[in-house]
């Protein structure tokens, strides 16, 4: 990346916020990645309760479903934070 300098010849900032922009990104996608495998948990938690005479079928499908969803999030927003 090309240094732009200004009149008084400091470097341009864009160029020190780019790392710390990348940090802020992949510091929310580990708390989407968390919210979103609580909130599959919370439904399992429900189905069961609902459904399923409190045994853990529903929990255990819904929480591997949200890890799986989770990581497919992250996946697509890391590949798109490289380009």
């Amino acid at each position: 990346m090309e240094k732009e300098h200004n009149k008084t010849g400091d470097t341009n900032k864009k160029e020190t916020k780019e790392p710390l922009n990348k940090v802020l990104r992949l510091t929310g996608i580990t708390a989407q990645m968390g919210v979103t495998i609580y909130l599959f948990v919370l439904l399992g938690k429900w189905l069961d309760a609902t459904y399923n005479n409190n045994e853990k079928g529903f929990i255990i499908v819904t929480t591997l479903v949200g890890v799986a969803v989770s990581l497919y999030l992250v996946i697509k927003q890391t590949n798109k934070l490289n380009q």
